[in-house]
């Protein structure tokens, strides 16, 4: 038995995904680029890789990491690059898209090799996060004025429009592309290619699949241009779980189980969307309230429905566990860092990696 915590990465359900896109780019014409902010686990490279396009990064770091594990097409985003890091990026990248008018014209000499694009900001999304908005008020997520964008098309040959979050409804997709050709369709007739970027769940159940490959062909046709999406969340949903064990229980107005995981250390977003975990299939008589071990007062996963009574040694298994978490991870308290393990294709099982006292104390100074 390996030692939890740990994230198990289970290829047979990332494979169902990994199917689902391999549909879309069939019959859409798309191409689709792994979003290495959401999900950047190199050890399942070599099952993604032969169903994706490459991969999409925010920084020096995830571009590099696509180029030297992934491979295939690498696209380089940044809200802003350094001068001290441009050059290196350009050398790993294949497109870099400039979030700004102001970078793309500061570094489009330097990256005069590879192909050039610019981020649009639409000022419209799906997402229900203030936090996560990327056309909240103020935004500095992209160029929204079409009159500045003009002057500098040719120095670009393409855009990368990122609005959508969580988004699993195909409607909602059609009526914001439908804003954005409204506003941005000059331009399209100009580009050779658009990323309309990650947050949309197709790969999530009776998602109308082929509605959507119908709606990016058309765009693809009217435009002539390739469409690119950057799934990040739709690549690995549901394909991970995060094993932990109960190390107490105790009762304060309801049943506790701590167990030997932290949302602030291993499950990050929950903390900062104020969401709770998934375990299943959470049901049963009994109700815990489970509880991470840090000293931080609301880690809480959230609160359960178990068959039986918690005892200490009991596994539970966190669903859903891949997105965010694994990129995200972190030294609070001093918490065990969960290994990572994949389950492969014939059901065996592998840790890939492990992390001890040293990782926690090179991680500082």
């Amino acid at each position: 038995m390996i030692q939890t915590p740990f994230y198990l990465i289970d290829k047979s359900k990332l494979l169902q995904n990994m199917e689902k896109i391999a549909i879309l780019r069939e019959k859409s014409g798309a191409k689709a680029l792994l979003a290495l902010k959401c999900f950047a686990t190199w050890s399942v490279f070599d099952l993604m890789r032969e169903y994706m396009d490459g991969t999409t990064s925010s920084s020096l770091y995830e571009v590099r990491l696509g180029r030297e594990k992934f491979g295939k097409e690498t696209h380089a985003y940044s809200v802003a690059y350094g001068d001290n890091e441009i050059d290196e990026v350009v050398t790993h990248a294949d497109k870099i898209i400039f979030n700004s008018i102001g970078q793309l014209e500061r570094f489009a000499d330097k990256a005069s090799n590879i192909t050039r694009g610019l981020r649009l900001n639409p000022q419209v999304s799906s997402s229900s996060f203030d936090l996560a908005d990327p056309a909240r008020p103020f935004s500095r997520l992209g160029e929204w004025d079409m009159r500045k964008v003009e002057p500098v098309m040719d120095r670009i040959s393409g855009f990368m429009i990122h609005n959508n979050c969580e988004n699993s409804d195909f409607d909602l997709f059609d009526k914001m592309l439908g804003e954005i050709e409204s506003r941005f369709g000059a331009l399209l007739k100009r580009a050779e290619w658009v990323s309309l970027g990650g947050g949309i769940h197709f790969t999530g159940e009776n998602y109308p699949i082929e509605r959507f490959a119908e709606r990016l062909k058309k765009i693809s046709g009217e435009y002539g241009v390739q469409v690119y999406l950057e799934p990040g969340e739709a690549s690995i949903t549901k394909s991970t779980t995060l094993e932990v064990t109960v190390l107490d229980t105790l009762y304060n107005g309801k049943d506790l189980a701590i167990v030997d995981s932290s949302i602030e250390a291993h499950m990050l977003d929950l903390l900062i969307y104020r969401e709770k975990a998934k375990i299943a299939p959470n049901q049963g008589p009994h109700s815990y309230m489970i509880c991470g071990k840090s000293c931080l007062a609301g880690d809480v996963f959230g609160e359960f429905q178990f068959p039986e009574p918690l005892k200490v040694g009991d596994r539970i298994s966190v669903q859903d566990a891949a997105g965010y978490t694994m990129v995200k991870k972190n030294w609070f308290n001093g918490v065990k860092m969960p290994s990572i393990a994949i389950k492969e294709l014939d059901g065996s099982i592998r840790t890939v990696r492990e992390f001890d006292y040293s990782d926690f104390e090179q991680n500082l100074s």
